[in-house]
């Protein structure tokens, strides 16, 4: 039996927990590649290959981190399925992901239209405090050093990278940096106000960091019913284009043979209303004690009065043992709570299993998106109670004014990296059904970055 812990949350009492986690992208969309495949995988479209060599060269021209990429019909394999194909049941230690997304609306029941799976990353990037390790699985390497800021090391790593995209994939996450940065990464930032010294003591002993680099990704669309299994190619690492080409095409084959050339594994058929209490004893340990709770709450209350803070999120961390295997409550939660942003993530020593109606930020084509998202009631068991519940939570006094108070933090923080001007409330103060509670929602988002 082992020991899971849930990670420190804050949310809504009348909302289930959610996780952020945070993924960047450096990748824009690709060239293609096809070949006619037998009918349990066939192939959307198929050029031919020589037409497709001289597309790879001609992006190399421009590029040198290139991607290969095959589009299959989606109709025999489902993103659960293909994230068992490429990870294995017992193989809790590997990193990889699942992401999936469930779009908001009246019912809550919309399917979003893209789906991610990756596994094996080919380097990680690990921080603990200010010691960093690098490892490098292209090359069997394993780099350790002390960095002020080993959030830059990604985008070290990748300086010298130019990659090339055309038009043919979707506009979604099709390969880059996937992981997580732990509350404790404001310390990087904030190095005099919140030094590493002053933080508690940190008894899991989990990396501040852990990101992977995956060149190998598979993107659902499930509004074309198709899947694109993707390999990026750097070109640095051969001796010419043709020799990048026939490797990149030998690693985008054997990743659709994982996904298509071995017996399926088999799925539990599962619970949908999973009890947890199968599975070991209820949640009854915490980090605080009640009155060691209650006593941060009164300090809280002091420095919002003395005026060194305007808002506080307090939050402890609840550990329970179960037998439970984090995959099949991910499954579960899936169809339980359906969230826009639902995230399965193995990392190194612990595993994220998120079900969040929220995304922190995020930077696409240089437009920065924030969405704040405060002011929660439950669903209504009928469509006219639900139209009156909406309508009180949006005349409720307090619940707006925290609204309009995030939205006001929303626009100083991306207002910090954007020029003059260019901040813009896009929504406002609209209401986002799912499945068991709706939130006030809006948007601020800018368009011209410094």
């Amino acid at each position: 039996m082992k020991t899971l812990a849930l990670p420190s949350l804050s949310y809504c009492p009348a909302s289930f927990p959610s996780l952020h986690s945070i993924s960047y992208n450096y990748c824009t969309t690709l060239t293609t590649n096809f070949r006619t495949l037998r009918n349990v995988k066939c192939c959307v479209s198929a050029p031919s290959l020589v037409d497709h060599l001289v597309k790879f060269k001609e992006a190399a021209k421009d590029g040198n981190l290139i991607p290969l990429y095959k589009p299959i019909f989606s109709d025999h394999l489902t993103p659960v399925l293909a994230y068992r194909c490429l990870v294995k049941e017992d193989d809790r230690e590997a990193p990889s992901f699942l992401f999936e997304s469930v779009e908001p609306g009246l019912n809550a029941s919309s399917v979003g239209r893209y789906s991610v799976v990756g596994a094996q990353p080919t380097m990680e990037v690990l921080a603990k405090e200010n010691k960093v390790t690098l490892l490098d699985h292209h090359e069997g390497q394993r780099t350790e050093m002390f960095e002020d800021d080993p959030m830059a090391i990604p985008r070290r790593v990748m300086e010298k990278w130019k990659p090339q995209g055309i038009d043919e994939l979707p506009e979604a996450f099709c390969g880059g940096w996937v992981g997580y940065f732990s509350y404790d990464t404001v310390r990087y930032v904030e190095k005099k106000k919140l030094p590493f010294s002053n933080a508690p003591k940190d008894d899991r002993n989990l990396p501040d960091v852990h990101l992977g680099l995956y060149d190998d990704v598979i993107v659902f669309d499930h509004v074309e019913k198709k899947a694109y299994v993707i390999h990026w190619v750097r070109l640095d690492q051969f001796s010419s284009v043709e020799e990048a080409y026939n490797d990149g095409m030998h690693r985008l084959e054997a990743l659709l043979s994982r996904v298509h050339d071995i017996l399926p594994p088999r799925l539990p058929s599962g619970s949908v209303k999973l009890s947890t209490s199968l599975f070991g004893t209820s949640l009854s340990q915490s980090t605080l004690t009640r009155e060691e709770y209650q006593k941060a709450v009164r300090q809280a209350k002091e420095h919002i009065l003395a005026g060194d803070i305007f808002q506080i999120v307090l939050s402890q961390r609840f550990e329970r043992h179960t037998f439970a295997d984090p995959f099949e409550v991910y499954r579960a939660l899936r169809i339980v709570n359906p969230s826009p942003y639902m995230t399965y993530l193995q990392a190194r020593g612990s595993i994220l299993v998120a079900s969040s109606p929220e995304i922190l930020t995020r930077v696409k084509k240089r437009k920065i998106t924030n969405r704040p998202l405060a002011g929660t009631v439950r669903r209504g068991k009928t469509l006219e109670e639900d139209y009156m519940l909406e309508n009180q939570l949006l005349h409720d006094a307090k619940q707006c004014a925290e609204h309009i108070m995030l939205v006001d933090l929303g626009r100083n923080d991306v207002g910090k990296v954007s020029k003059p001007g260019s901040v813009k409330v896009e929504k406002l103060m609209n209401i986002e059904r799912y499945s068991h509670v709706m939130h006030i929602s809006s948007t601020v988002s800018i368009s011209r970055l410094i």
